[in-house]
């Protein structure tokens, strides 16, 4: 106002100066003049009427007291118009924002972070922001004209709520995977490499103030604060890759660590560090699973799983699950939903044992029509026809004696009957599979070897002691054709022992030519998975194909394919995504070992192994699919 009034002045000075040259300049000046003046005028009265009628709306909305109930606020407190301009404020409000400069028509969101005064409105329990270096809370509420604002200055209490967290404690155990073949190959190199792990974990307790403690040989205790756990986050853990440099020969050290996070007191968050450990070490160790409020994160996992050479824990086993079928009156084998080979010659292995070493009833629970390995289960049926029922037949048989030995799965998700799960009293679990959340836990044995080839492998070696000649030929190649398919023909996941099984079940009889025909496929078949491998795409040194429309043994050729995609030079990993029916949707995934894909299985929903991995995603497209998959492959 004061400048466009100067501005006025000086444009009537001017004409009265040119009235000695020019008369007609001199009204033509004055009018333009007298018009900025009225214009001038007239816009301040508007504004002034405008300021005067939003105020007064605000004012009577507070039970019509007069402007100076807003000096008299205890809260901090100003009147804006509809855009944001401020109209009015109390000193506190000045104090907070203004200190010495007037700020009056100036836009309240050059102070405040939101950009609407919508979104000031958006909660009834106020919006948290920040200005320079207070935390404050904004309560806003539209009145006619404009919006009257309050502000609560929260800065010590949410200084003091940051303190709490970032000082609240965690605890961790760290176990170190693979002391026990440091010390095997060499004595001296096992007490160096454990040597230099605790001078680490040691040297990393000091530097970020940890309480560290040895609890056994191999076995360590670090307790830490909210902050550093954040600050760990965020960088993948890199402590695992510190540790993974610790080499002797061709070793590397890694360690498993379970976190319990979140919890009320120290006791909490050590029974759940103590799950999180068993879950990180049922995934092959080498990385960090922590524990919140039941829900499990995973970092790490890269490194393959070593291979245990000790076959102690596999004759414990074996007794433990001799004396289970001792005391049971039939035995049930149930694999996971669409079952492969080493699902079906797992289950084939077991059926054996219990019959002929215990002379126990035993059947193979599975859905024929929808299994991937029907080629092995309808030779196995012309040998013994009673040897597979279905769900319901399996569910009429179950008694309180009754024993269920679930194959090549631990998820009650994947099983081919969750419903004979529950029905029946007793549970055995035998599985290679990196352990998942959910898995069955009530099992009175639990038999989980993640750095197994394969399930078949594992059986095969059970059978040696639960019944040395209890395989025959079919049998053996039935657990033959199993280690086949999860090694991809002994090419991934093999070690010592899975040689040993081979040779084992060779000895026994099992024919690799039969197990080799055991895999070949029909013409539209072999021509189907090749359409696949054509029409891939590579994204990130992945290998993606779809499969348009629902496809005859889809699942099927959706595997081989992607098995066949790992041939192509560059990729890591391959993804095969086709439409098993009208609402599920299924991929599959292989590598061979640079990706993990377990990890990308589980983010979608799915899991499996670090080199064979898939999920079934309900409700969705194909390219729905496909552009979940990419976007979860590009952030990994």
């Amino acid at each position: 106002m004061p400048i466009y009034l100067i501005l006025v002045l000086v444009m009537l000075v001017m004409a009265f100066a040119s009235l000695y040259y020019n008369k007609i300049l001199f009204l033509v000046e004055v009018g333009i003049s007298l018009i900025a003046f009225a214009v001038i005028l007239l816009s301040t009265i508007k504004f002034k009427q405008y300021v005067k009628r939003v105020v007064s709306d605000s004012v009577s909305f507070v039970d019509n007291m007069s402007e100076d109930y807003i000096e008299s606020l205890k809260l901090a407190t100003a009147v804006v118009g509809e855009s944001g301009e401020i109209l009015l404020y109390n000193k506190k409000f000045k104090d907070i924002f203004f200190k010495q400069h007037d700020a009056v028509n100036d836009n309240i969101f050059n102070y405040l972070k939101d950009d609407t005064m919508e979104s000031l409105c958006s909660s009834i329990s106020g919006v948290d922001t920040e200005f320079e270096t207070k935390k404050l809370t904004v309560y806003t509420t539209k009145v006619n004209k404009g919006y009257m604002i309050s502000v609560v200055d929260n800065t010590y209490f949410k200084n003091l709520e940051k303190e709490y967290r970032d000082t609240r404690k965690s605890v961790a155990l760290v176990v170190f995977d693979n002391i026990d073949d440091f010390m095997s190959d060499n004595e001296e190199d096992g007490t160096h490499a454990m040597l230099t792990l605790e001078n680490l974990l040691s040297r990393f307790s000091v530097k970020h103030d940890c309480l560290y403690r040895k609890l056994a040989d191999s076995k360590y205790l670090i307790i830490f604060d909210e902050k550093l756990l954040c600050t760990q986050i965020d960088k993948k853990f890199r402590i695992l890759d510190k540790v993974r440099q610790i080499k002797f020969g061709d070793r590397h050290a890694t360690v498993s660590i379970g976190i319990g996070r979140g919890c009320y007191n120290l006791k909490d968050s050590h029974t759940n560090a103590k799950k999180a450990l068993d879950m990180a070490l049922g995934r092959g160790g080498d990385q960090v699973a922590l524990l919140e409020n039941g829900e499990y994160e995973f970092y790490g996992g890269v490194s393959k799983g070593v291979e245990k050479t000790s076959r102690v824990r596999v004759r414990v086993v074996a007794q433990s699950i001799s004396d289970a079928i001792k005391h049971s009156d039939k035995v049930l084998v149930m694999g996971h939903k669409f079952s492969d080979l080493d699902c079906v010659g797992s289950a084939v292995g077991i059926h054996s044992a219990v019959t002929k070493a215990f002379s126990k009833r035993a059947y193979i629970v599975a859905d024929i029509e929808k299994s991937m390995a029907r080629s092995l289960v309808d030779y196995l049926k012309e040998k013994d026809d009673d040897m597979f029922i279905s769900v319901d037949r399996a569910l009429s048989l179950v008694s309180d004696k009754t024993l269920l030995v679930i194959v090549d799965t631990h998820s009650p998700d994947f099983l081919e009957s969750p419903k004979l799960y529950k029905a029946c009293p007793k549970v055995v679990v035998i599985d290679h599979h990196r352990k998942m959340v959910g898995y069955i836990d009530n099992a009175d044995v639990f038999f989980h070897e993640p750095n197994a080839s394969s399930t078949s492998e594992m059986v095969t070696e059970l059978v040696s002691y639960l019944g040395d000649d209890s395989l025959s030929k079919i049998e053996a190649e039935s657990l033959l054709s199993g280690i086949m398919l999860d090694t991809k023909n002994f090419v991934i996941n093999t070690g010592v022992r899975t040689f040993e099984a081979a040779a084992y079940l060779r000895k026994k009889g099992a024919d690799t030519v039969f197990v080799r025909n055991l895999f070949s496929n029909s013409i539209d078949t072999y021509k189907n998975k090749y359409k696949l491998v054509s029409k891939a795409q590579i994204v990130n040194n992945c290998a993606i194909s779809t499969i348009d429309g629902i496809m005859k043994n889809s699942r099927l050729i959706s595997a081989q394919a992607a098995d066949e995609l790992l041939t192509v030079q560059d990729v890591y990993a391959s993804f095969v995504i086709s439409q098993i029916d009208q609402k599920t949707v299924n991929i599959s995934a292989r590598s061979y070992g640079k990706i993990n894909v377990q990890l990308i299985m589980e983010k979608l929903g799915g899991g499996g192994h670090q080199n064979m991995a898939a999920v079934q995603l309900s409700d969705i497209t194909v390219e729905e699919a496909r552009e979940k998959l990419i976007s979860i492959i590009k952030l990994t």
